[in-house]
């Protein structure tokens, strides 16, 4: 019975340390003294940390939904804004 949380505890974990590691790539890169190879290289790596983000958001947001109504997960409303492609 404990597998359903310590499954979803690492998509948490995955977020924080995926949004840690963008947000010091994007620093990296805004002080511009990389080669265009290492830039590249860098915004393709954060491409793919921006997408597993988003992935534990979305997975979050599922959760919330079935908290909300168990029985029920295809009547609960998107959060404000998840409509909207902002990301």
């Amino acid at each position: 019975m404990a597998k359903k949380p310590a499954a979803e505890t690492p998509a948490v974990a995955d977020f924080e340390t995926s949004l840690d590691q963008l947000e010091q790539l994007v620093e990296k890169m805004e002080h511009g003294e990389m080669s265009l190879e290492e830039s590249l290289a860098a915004y393709e790596r954060g491409v793919g940390l921006y997408r597993r983000c988003q992935q534990a958001l979305e997975q979050a947001e599922l959760r919330v939904r079935l908290l909300t109504d168990p029985d029920a997960p295809d009547k609960a409303e998107p959060f404000p804004g998840a409509a909207d492609g902002d990301a």
